[in-house]
């Protein structure tokens, strides 16, 4: 009986990617898969390291999933804390068997196919020595190894890793290196063998896509992948936008793929708080850009993130984001209190924001974001949408991004993977509830006539 492996997935979209690499190699290596830990001979845990929060969930799951394994399953930690404080959790979490960045190649001990790629696994049958790479660039890479077809019918595509950006508070940088686009061919090529209908494209710093490779890609190499993947299948998302790089074309480009969704990282909006984030922009520039957005497609929807508790923020600071919120009028955005991440630039500044301030303010900011998101909601009652079903009874239309978005509750007796018309007719909060449907089979041609 062959091996099998359990992976469980902590943090955002492109651990997700990750994931399903790690899923496609380790098959392709013999092994089989099994949704019980309890059942796995191999248990791995992809984490996050990108807050506070998000390590001690990452913690948490190692601790949880070793109590659950079966006598002499192997627990592999990998990811993004394994990659960052590799040698701490060598010193400090004996239940891990493997700690391994996706930087190192390790082997399973079950031989490849002679066309596959030597993939990250375990070493079955005996316990490894623990290590992480110390090189800023991994010399083995998730990015192009191959991938099973997608369980649901969308999935993330990760069109490049690593960034090439300084922001104050972010850590990624130094244990992801800097960006490395994917060429398109792999990317189409992909696309093609995950067989969903929609894509959603992923990457640290998405519109960036192709710089550190102009040569190659050429300029504007985001905009003519988005045209790309727009030919091939019914639709395609765009996640984690810088807004300095939010150019006419590529607005263009998001306009005619049928998805009108425009996920902008603005992360704050006073100018001068920017500054000290390292960041682009301010809230006119936002406003204005938005506003522009929407002249051209008024169905267009937007979600982004901002950080409250940065240090520094004022009361100013504050306000302005308060007043940007109600002016914004997002479709979706979510509120993050500031962690100190060590190595940052933000570690050293001064007037750093007191815990209690911060919950105040990001309470603040929830409230209001809660009133206008259910607002928005509301006034879709009564309109008429094309949702792709991901499965009975849940769908979404280009409203909703996967995993991250309310959902529109559909018949169940509409097909997994179809695309189907409806008419919403409640608002639950960020959610929505739809009746009636003409059910059709690929494509986005006259899709969502709300007003």
């Amino acid at each position: 009986m062959a091996s099998r492996f359990y992976i469980e997935t902590l943090g955002c979209p492109k651990n997700e990617v990750d994931s399903e690499k790690l899923v496609g190699t380790l098959l392709a290596q013999g092994l089989s898969a099994t949704e019980d830990e309890s059942q796995a001979d191999v248990v791995v845990v992809n984490t996050c390291a990108f807050i506070e929060e998000a390590r001690k969930e990452s913690i948490d799951t190692i601790l949880a999933l070793s109590e659950r394994r079966k006598k002499g399953a192997q627990l592999v930690v990998t990811g993004c804390m394994a990659e960052r404080y590799g040698d701490e959790l060598r010193a400090n979490l004996p239940e891990a068997d493997q700690i391994a960045g996706f930087g190192v190649a390790i082997e399973t001990g079950v031989q490849p196919a002679a066309n596959e790629v030597a993939t990250t696994a375990v070493t079955l049958g005996r316990k490894p020595s623990l290590g992480v790479t110390a090189q800023p660039v991994p010399s083995f890479d998730l990015l192009n190894l191959p991938r099973p077809a997608s369980r649901t019918p969308w999935a993330y595509v990760k069109i490049a890793e690593g960034c090439d950006r300084n922001c104050g508070f972010c850590a990624i940088p130094s244990f992801r290196g800097p960006q490395r686009s994917r060429d398109v061919a792999s990317i189409l090529r992909e696309v093609d063998e995950l067989q969903a209908k929609e894509i959603v494209l992923v990457a640290q710093d998405l519109a960036s896509y192709g710089k550190d490779r102009p040569d190659e890609l050429g300029a504007g190499s985001i905009v003519d992948l988005v045209r790309q993947v727009s030919a091939t299948v019914p639709r395609t998302r765009l996640l984690y936008l810088y807004p300095s790089d939010l150019s006419d074309a590529l607005i263009d480009a998001i306009l005619a793929s049928g998805v009108p969704y425009f996920d902008l990282s603005l992360q704050h909006v006073s100018k001068p708080h920017l500054r000290r984030m390292r960041r682009w922009g301010d809230g006119e520039r936002f406003l204005k850009r938005i506003a522009d957005i929407r002249s051209r497609e008024a169905d267009a929807t937007f979600r982004s993130n901002f950080i409250v508790g940065y240090p520094g923020e004022t009361e100013d600071d504050h306000d302005q984001l308060l007043s940007f919120v109600r002016e914004a009028s997002l479709d979706w955005c979510g509120f993050f209190e500031y962690s100190p991440e060590e190595g940052t630039y933000a570690v050293a500044l001064p007037d750093q924001v007191p815990a209690g301030l911060m919950h105040e303010r990001i309470a603040e900011l929830r409230e209001l974001q809660d009133t206008i998101t259910a607002a928005k909601r509301d006034e879709l009652i009564d309109a008429t949408v094309e949702v792709l079903v991901d499965e009975p009874g849940v769908a979404r239309s280009h409203r909703e991004a996967p995993q991250i978005d309310g959902i529109i509750r559909v018949p169940t007796s509409l097909a997994t993977g179809s695309f189907a018309t409806v008419r919403i007719t409640d608002a639950q909060g960020p959610d929505l509830v739809a009746e009636g449907a003409d059910v059709g089979e690929g494509s986005l041609q006259g899709a969502d006539h709300a007003g």
